[in-house]
């Protein structure tokens, strides 16, 4: 499933990132070569970021 469809980012991609590197989802975005452009996902990045995270403690 297509987390951002402005800059392609799939949510495996941006899951993956979170496991792999901290910050928020404007800096994983960055990390895959991204910024946000119309920023209406971001909410819901920052929700799968959380959710990611949180997996990855329990």
């Amino acid at each position: 499933m297509y987390v951002c469809i402005c800059n392609a980012i799939r949510e495996k991609d941006l899951r993956g990132a979170a496991r792999s590197h901290s910050g928020d989802a404007e800096a994983l975005y960055a990390r895959l070569g991204c910024q946000p452009q119309c920023r209406q996902c971001l909410d819901d990045a920052e929700d799968m970021v959380a959710d990611e995270r949180a997996c990855a403690l329990a």
